[in-house]
Order: C-alpha cells, then sequence, then structure tokens
C-alpha cells in the first residue's frame, strides 16, 4: 500500500467527521499498461475536491465531471473505463489500458468513522486485515488477513454474489538511517514513488543542514540515532531501511536492529571490500548469525555503474522496488560494485 492510499484514507476520515459525503473509490483490476495498481485509492466529495489517484491522468477528471452531473448515487457501482478505443484515447490511458474501479458513496456516520479508523490505523501500523465490501448491497467490514500475501484485490463468490476483497496493510515506509548526500536523493526518489520517508539522524549540525537544503519537504525528520528509532518499533513489514553514510557507527549499528524487524528491505552502502569488512564485523562486534547477514543488501543498490549521488540514490531505489514487487535479481558481477568506497 502507498503512502498516497493513507493520504487518501486520513482525507475520507477527516471529511466524514466534518459530516460530508464522501465517494471512495478503489482500483479493482487494470488491463493493459496501467500507471496505477489495484487497490489504489481516491477520496472525493462533491465539491470535486479529491485526494489520492486512479490512473495519474484523465480518469480523475471524467469521474469528477460524472460526479459532479450526479452520477455515483448508488451505495456501491464497478465502472470502467477506457474499454473503447476512443475513450481509451480521450482519457490518455496507455496502450489501451481499462480500468475497473470501485466507487462508493458514503454518508458520514459513527459507522464509517469508526470504520475509517481501523483502516488508518492498519496503515500506520504492523498488521493487515481484509476490506470485504459487497457492491450489490454496499455492505462492508474488515477481517484479519489470515493468507499468506495474496493479491491485492480478489473476488470472493457469496452465493449468487461476488465480494470484493480489498487487501490493507501498512503504507510502504523508507527509513534513512542516517543523512548524507545520496540519502537526500533517496528521499526525493522514494517520497516520489509514493513512500512514507522517514529520516534519522542524530548529528545537528548534519540534520539543520538537511532541513536547510529544502530536501526534507514532505519527509518526516527524528532527531535520534536510527539504531534507536528502529529498535523502538519504527518496522513494519512494508519498510525499507536503507543506510548510506558510510559511517560503521551509524550504517553497523542500524543494520543490527534491522535484522530483528520484518522490513523487507535492509541495504547498506559500501564497496565489495567494505560490505566483506562489514559482513565480519557484524558476526564478530554484532553477534548476527549467517541468516542474518544474508538479509542484508550489501553492496546496496543495482549495479547501473552509479558514481554520482543521484545515480547511486537511483540504483538503490530501483532495487528495493525490486525486491518489493518480487522481481529475481538481475545478473551481475558482484565483484565490481556500483558504489565505490568513496561515494
Amino acid at each position: 500500500m502507498r503512502h498516497l492510499d493513507l493520504r487518501v484514507v486520513s482525507q475520507a476520515l477527516a471529511w466524514a467527521r466534518a459530516g460530508e459525503p464522501i465517494w471512495l473509490c478503489t482500483v479493482l483490476s487494470t488491463y493493459g499498461s496501467s500507471p496505477r495498481a489495484p487497490g489504489s485509492m481516491l477520496v472525493a466529495k462533491y465539491s470535486g475536491d479529491y485526494v489520492g489517484s486512479l490512473s495519474g491522468g484523465c480518469v480523475e477528471e471524467a469521474f469528477i465531471e460524472s460526479l459532479q452531473d450526479g452520477a455515483f448515487q448508488q451505495v456501491a457501482s464497478i465502472v470502467r473505463y477506457g474499454e473503447s478505443q476512443e475513450e481509451s484515447q480521450r482519457l490518455q490511458l496507455p496502450c489501451g489500458g481499462i480500468l475497473e474501479v470501485l466507487v462508493e458513496r458514503r454518508e458520514s456516520s459513527d459507522e464509517l468513522i469508526t470504520h475509517l479508523e481501523v483502516l488508518e490505523a492498519t496503515l500506520l501500523g504492523q498488521k493487515r486485515l481484509v476490506r470485504r465490501v459487497d457492491p450489490d448491497s454496499g455492505r462492508y467490514r474488515v477481517t484479519l488477513d489470515e493468507s499468506a500475501g495474496g493479491p491485492a484485490v480478489a473476488r470472493e463468490e457469496a452465493g449468487e454474489q461476488a465480494v470484493v476483497l480489498i487487501r490493507i496493510g501498512p503504507a510502504l515506509r523508507m527509513i534513512l538511517a542516517g543523512i548524507s548526500p545520496v540519502a537526500g536523493y533517496c528521499a526525493q526518489f522514494a517520497r516520489a514513488l509514493g513512500y512514507e520517508v522517514i529520516v534519522c539522524d542524530a548529528r545537528d549540525d548534519v540534520r539543520q543542514d538537511f532541513l536547510a537544503s529544502g530536501q526534507a519537504e514532505g519527509i518526516e525528520v527524528q532527531s535520534v540515532l536510527p539504531s534507536l528509532f528502529i529498535a523502538s518499533g519504527g518496522c513494519h513489514e512494508a519498510t525499507a531501511v536503507v543506510a548510506l553514510t558510510h559511517d560503521p557507527r551509524i550504517d553497523d549499528l542500524a543494520m543490527i536492529e534491522a535484522v530483528r524487524t520484518p522490513a523487507f528491505y535492509i541495504g547498506v552502502m559500501g564497496s565489495q571490500r567494505t560490505s566483506q569488512r562489514r559482513a565480519e564485523r557484524l558476526a564478530r562486534s554484532g553477534g548476527l548469525s549467517e541468516a542474518e547477514i544474508a538479509r542484508i543488501h550489501m553492496p546496496i543498490g543495482l549495479d547501473l555503474g552509479s558514481k554520482a549521488p543521484a545515480e547511486i540514490a537511483l540504483s538503490v531505489v530501483a532495487d528495493v522496488m525490486r525486491i518489493y514487487n518480487g522481481r529475481a535479481e538481475p545478473m551481475v558481477d558482484r565483484t565490481r560494485s556500483q558504489v565505490s568506497d568513496v561515494a
């Protein structure tokens, strides 16, 4: 679940608490190419204000226009965008893409507010839930997600009806363990991809320079050692922990704590030689097992021949997304690190 979807749920909750009706939209499926994956959300109100995205293009405009023309008055409905070639071109859907969207019209109520509070807490926490919506009756509820993974959106036959199952889990989070030029670019790339970005650094001067640089907009900055933040429960299963300072006092301690968490990605910058020395250090001084050390991506990032800070950051974020999306590692020569000792 992207951080953008957390913003959607938080805005939906704010509008519901203010007593306003909301239209909650969820991408159910995509055919062909689409910028937004199943499970992506948007919330709108009749005035045309909205938060979130369905396609990153004109589908949002088409939806708002239809809404203000009086459409979507039923409690729940499923709409398909881009079915005809003309509509696909008009809505600027790439490669003939088609979107199937669940649209829910919800009046403000105590039940809805509680439901949205549960969703918000889930996106901020450790547990995964399944949101079950009956498109015919509009009834909805949440249950614990007891499956080991699964698609973001599925359908379950219930008699003559098909109930939509929408998995809700913690929003994608990236913890940057320490501030560096590479970390600054990494924060910007991750934020653009919809991550919740948290930067941890206890060094006052470095942190103040980062805040003054303008790179911290939309990013949470914690004045604490990264290892302490991680140890305090800062990681969940949708968290990537990335250490990019080249300072073992910061990077090594962050790695020691990160391998004890359910983070899906743990990585630290350094050349092949530096990484080998770090692995020996983590085993000798940190007491990490071979299995724990194997969880750490070092050298970090895809081998793009990166040298400049922005290039290295790009390789790091690309590798994080590769792991999150379950892609196999490209065949590369790991004896030639894409990140040098002086990066």
